[in-house]
Order: C-alpha cells, then sequence, then structure tokens
C-alpha cells in the first residue's frame, strides 16, 4: 500500500489536509482561475483580465496555491523575454470541469435567486 492509500480524507474534519485544498478550489479566486484556465493556457495577465477583479497579490498567491496541490502547471519559456504560462493538470481539470458545472448551474438559476434576493430584501 503507498502511503497516500492509508490516509481516509474527510473534508469535513477539522485537521483533514483535504480542507486547505478544498478552501482554494472553492474560494473566489481559486475557482474562478480554475475555470478559467479550463478555456486553456493563459499567461499571468490574461489570467488576470479574465478574472475580472482579482488583484496580481491574490492571483499570484491562488496560482502558487493551485500549483503546491497539483491542480495547475507554471511552465516558464525560454523566450526574450522569458515567458510563463499557467495550464490545468489532469486532477485540476476534473476538478475544473465540476466546477463549470457549478458555475452554469448558477447562472442559470440567477433569475430565480435575484427574485429571491429583491423579495427577501423587501421584508
Amino acid at each position: 500500500m503507498s502511503p497516500p492509500d492509508r490516509f481516509v480524507f474527510d473534508v469535513f474534519a477539522r485537521n483533514c489536509t483535504s480542507r486547505p485544498v478544498m478552501e482554494t478550489v472553492a474560494g473566489r479566486w481559486g475557482s474562478l482561475t480554475l475555470a478559467a484556465l479550463l478555456e486553456g493556457t493563459h499567461r499571468f495577465n490574461e489570467l488576470r483580465r479574465r478574472v475580472d477583479g482579482v488583484s496580481e497579490k491574490m492571483l499570484s498567491q491562488t496560482l502558487h496555491a493551485l500549483e503546491r496541490d497539483g491542480l495547475v502547471v507554471r511552465s516558464v519559456l525560454s523566450t526574450i523575454p522569458p515567458r510563463v504560462e499557467y495550464s490545468l493538470t489532469d486532477p485540476g481539470r476534473r476538478i475544473a470541469l465540476k466546477l463549470q458545472e457549478l458555475i452554469e448551474l448558477v447562472e442559470g438559476e440567477m433569475p430565480g435567486i435575484s427574485a429571491a434576493q429583491e423579495h427577501y430584501d423587501a421584508a
């Protein structure tokens, strides 16, 4: 049995190592970054424009966390000037596909959600 097979991961358990990964993936910038990379390889500033509203610092931190978790690959191309590109790994792609489904579901439900918000706010 390999070492990772010995562990049972439970995101609901306080000390489970899957919890920080879940926080990165499900957080605003992590989920949007993964979904943007599902569209293809991007350079940093392309991602920053695609994920409208993210600061340079937050995008950098998010990409580092996603790279550490093995969900994103950072490739440095030996051009002048050097070019850095980000793309999804296979696990990153599988997670991003599920996030894309969630994004589409939320967007599709927005008329009802907006009506519920207006009703709630009027009360």
